[in-house]
């Protein structure tokens, strides 16, 4: 199924209950319990064959370290839940003992849907168990409130799951938000550009839907679909940054992302840049987001006549389509970022660094600014031209977002996972 991409406008308000087979089995942010054994090892299964799938069941037992027999009842218990399917019309045989049967993710049984709020927009989308966007829309916030942008989301990915999930059953939905979220409770703690405050977010929108709701910060959430689906896959630690109209952080070693009391860790919208005196609302100048923020590159835009009004898409297009000045500011930009990504890299030091920006991702000479702020600036010997690389999800970064924050938590607890969807 290919992806479905426009602006949804009108979505339907009072939004009717979930299908029967989208119902859970959970309460509101019942996180599925902390994976014991038998969870961790069909945990371990399903994630090496996600990344290695097809894969014959030898192959598991190698890459898990589990026995034969134990791989197999796993597996025989995954196929029974839906999550894992075989591949007979793929058996091997090389003439001696039993052929190899192999297995992969089944993406027909189960999809998550997957809410990311943005500053300008809501993007609310539908994804199968390997990370594929198969459909999705943006809803413009033109000025709602909280209560009417859950509401608008809700409506959106219920009409969206009953018309492009091809009869699979949503397992849940995922949902990243910038600013500080305390994932634990699904709340917007805070997010100074939206004006939200304790805003309970996984509440209302499983109010909305009937379904589980897993929410996360989205620097965190697209950590965990760099780990599963993208260029993080297997890195021992890794450190993620996300550059929109909010900047964030997010480190993860050894799989584990640090959340820190109330999921406050990544929070860096005030961390100082040198070479930056742009005026924070906090009173201070060259914070990290006020000097490098969507809003901020689209308003010296504005103020140089690049462009006439405040539009950083138009910016981004401007600049690809050969306009040097537009690519100067952008580059500019990547440069600054540079500079803040490297006093992270000072304190973390990690193997892998994912920048999730638009510029970076589209743009070489952006790219290379940044690599190059980095290695001028960091005092660790990381070698920025392989190390530091763009989000593994250009064009769909902000769906991947949402659904990441559903898939991390099923990928982790898949047996809890797939028999709270009733099937």
């Amino acid at each position: 199924m290919k992806p479905v991409v426009s602006d949804h406008r009108d979505a339907a308000a009072g939004a009717p209950a979930a299908d029967a087979g989208m119902r859970p089995h959970y309460r509101p942010h019942q996180r599925p319990p902390a994976a014991n054994k038998r969870e961790a090892s069909a945990a371990a299964i399903l994630r090496a064959v996600l990344a290695h799938g097809p894969v014959a069941r030898s192959t598991i037992a190698r890459l898990t370290g589990l026995s034969p027999a134990s791989m197999t009842g796993y597996c025989t218990e995954l196929i029974a839940l839906g999550l894992l399917r075989d591949l007979p019309e793929q058996t091997q045989s090389n003439g001696v003992g039993r052929p190899h049967l192999p297995v992969d993710i089944d993406t027909a049984r189960y999809v998550v849907g997957a809410v990311h709020i943005a500053v300008p927009r809501t993007t609310v989308a539908v994804l199968d168990l390997r990370g594929r966007v198969l459909a999705e829309y943006r809803i413009p916030h033109q000025g709602a409130s909280a209560a009417d942008t859950v509401r608008r989301a809700a409506g959106t990915l219920l009409d969206l799951l009953r018309r492009h999930s091809a009869g699979a059953t949503a397992l849940g939905v995922g949902v990243a938000c910038g600013g500080w979220v305390d994932q634990e409770t699904g709340t917007v703690v805070e997010h100074a550009m939206l004006g939200w405050r304790q805003v309970p977010l996984g509440d209302l929108l499983r109010e909305h839907t009937g379904l589980p709701v897993h929410v996360d910060g989205h620097s965190r959430a697209l950590l965990h679909g760099e780990r599963l689906f993208g260029a993080a896959r297997g890195a021992g630690s890794v450190l993620h940054l996300f550059v929109g109209n909010v900047v964030e952080a997010a480190f993860a070693l050894d799989d584990a992302a640090h959340y820190g009391p109330r999921s406050q860790a990544g929070l860096i919208a005030h961390l100082p840049l040198a070479d930056s005196a742009e005026h924070c609302p906090c009173g201070r100048t060259g914070c990290f987001q006020a000097s490098v923020s969507e809003r901020t590159v689209s308003g010296r835009a504005v103020e140089t006549g690049v462009l006439t009004v405040h539009d950083f898409p138009a910016l981004l297009t401007a600049a690809r389509t050969g306009n040097q000045a537009a690519l100067d500011l952008l580059v500019e930009r990547a440069r600054l970022i540079g500079q803040g990504a490297a006093l992270l890299i000072d304190v973390f030091n990690p193997e892998l660094v994912v920048v999730a920006e638009q510029a970076v991702m589209a743009l070489p000479p952006a790219l290379a600014a940044l690599r190059d702020a980095i290695s001028a600036a960091s005092r660790t010997q990381i070698d920025a031209t392989t190390a530091v690389v763009p989000s593994s999800f250009a064009g769909d970064t902000l769906a991947t977002a949402g659904g990441s924050a559903m898939l991390d938590v099923l990928y982790r607890n898949p047996l809890a996972v797939a028999r709270s969807s009733g099937r």
